[in-house]
């Protein structure tokens, strides 16, 4: 058969069912499994065979899920994490260690901003942070010796800038090093970083993948184009042999396909332990199976919304790449020609004190540490997921302190277009 369609991968791929076996993807919700011999499972110590041995490294139900999420991306393999900030955490530190370097997009979430400017700092890996808007040279002129690694999110949480990916990836590739992108946003269904130039792909599930608020997890996926052994003294943790694991070589042992997953399951998440559990992955699972159904609705509700809050006295301005007076407009066509997501971020004239007034008055709206639901949620970042940050950081981030973030979910358009209008109308 041709390529199937990414629709067909929501429902079909990553688990094929023996003759007799469960439909659906089992949960198999044991820690241990068991062997005949300590030969056979000195094997799977070894990595000389597949297989399981405990849950924290691997387990059958989450690797159906990864395989699923791999095949809708278009990489080579996958593994899921106990969170998207897991995740991207995995990402970055499976090929950087203390005295290492990364660039990253300043236009990204605020968590992931403090991960990568606060805590990984704390772990000896400095970086520099780069607009999403700046040009190849400018891109280029904040790589250093040790940079191992270029970070960026397909569309920005909550700035909605979107990542010009081609851009990035010719500037991380023309210093040899991969191109990182969290692609929570879009999803597979509306954007596959891989197609344009990304290396390793991130996503916190927990959002449109899962799409109804019942699991937090994270899923990384790797593209097995990038060649770790033509860039060796750059990436030594997965060049030369693994002291702690036998003395693996990872890129000799699994290539450019399997090295980079390889690595951080038996590596990292040996160490580290942020394993998504097996019941989670189900329900992720279910939620993948309607992914494609779901995001052209989330799609349609996002732009109504937005066009209606464009049309509004009270609001400054409307982030939404959909929208024709986006900066972003042109190059979401061309990533995303179905459209991003069902996110819209928006700043009402009088601040802060008008945004939380607004917010109060949501009847359908709830107001959640959460994004890409089925049910619509909104939040003002500067006083929940970025308050980490200070006025400038906020101001580079893209999220003024007035800004708020609102996520459409799959209800009627026109009712939370009545909703939003009498919230404004309080306002006045």
């Amino acid at each position: 058969m041709s390529e199937l369609g990414i629709g067909t991968k929501c429902v079909q791929a990553g688990y094929t069912p023996e003759n007799g076996g469960p439909r659906q993807i089992p949960i198999i919700q044991s820690t241990t499994f068991k062997y005949d011999t300590s030969e056979d499972m000195g094997k799977l110590f070894d990595l000389e065979a597949s297989g399981y041995f405990y849950s924290r490294l691997q387990n059958p139900t989450c690797d159906h899920v990864a395989a699923k999420i791999a095949e809708m991306e278009g990489g080579t393999a996958g593994m899921l994490t106990s969170s998207g900030q897991a995740a991207n955490l995995f990402a970055i530190f499976n090929i950087c260690e203390a005295g290492d370097h990364i660039v990253a997009s300043s236009s990204i979430y605020g968590g992931t901003y403090n991960l990568i400017k606060v805590t990984l700092a704390k772990m000896g890996i400095q970086s520099t942070f780069v607009s999403p808007d700046a040009t190849e040279e400018e891109l280029s002129a904040a790589f250093q010796e040790n940079t191992k690694a270029m970070f960026g999110e397909s569309i920005a949480n909550p700035a909605l800038t979107v990542l010009d990916i081609e851009k990035f990836a010719r500037v991380a590739h023309a210093h040899g090093v991969p191109l990182i992108v969290d692609n929570t946003f879009p999803t597979p269904v509306n954007l596959r970083p891989i197609e344009w130039g990304a290396d390793i792909v991130t996503h916190s599930t927990t959002k449109y993948m899962d799409g109804h608020g019942s699991a937090i997890g994270g899923a990384i996926i790797d593209s097995g184009r990038f060649d770790w052994m033509a860039h060796k003294e750059k990436f030594p943790g997965l060049t030369t042999p693994d002291e702690s694991y036998h003395g693996i070589v990872y890129a000799e042992k699994f290539g450019k396909e399997g090295a980079f997953i390889t690595k951080a399951t038996s590596q990292l998440m040996r160490d580290l332990g942020c394993v998504q559990s097996p019941q989670s992955a189900f329900y992720l699972n279910l939620g993948l199976e309607s992914l494609h159904v779901r995001m052209p609705r989330h799609v349609e509700n996002g732009q109504a919304v937005a066009e209606f809050l464009e049309s509004q006295e009270l609001v400054t301005g409307v982030n939404y790449p959909g929208l024709k007076s986006s900066p972003y407009y042109e190059i979401a066509k061309k990533y995303m020609p179905n459209g991003g997501c069902g996110v819209v971020s928006f700043e009402l004239a009088g601040g802060r004190a008008t945004a939380e007034k607004f917010m109060k008055h949501l009847k359908i709206a709830a107001i959640e540490t959460h994004v890409a639901d089925a049910r619509t949620c909104c939040l003002n970042p500067a006083t929940s997921t970025h308050r980490q940050m200070n006025d400038e950081e906020l101001i580079a981030a893209g999220v003024p302190a007035g800004l708020i973030r609102i996520s459409c979910g799959l209800e009627d358009k026109e009712d939370l277009i009545a909703d939003l209008k009498q919230a404004l109308e309080a306002c006045r």
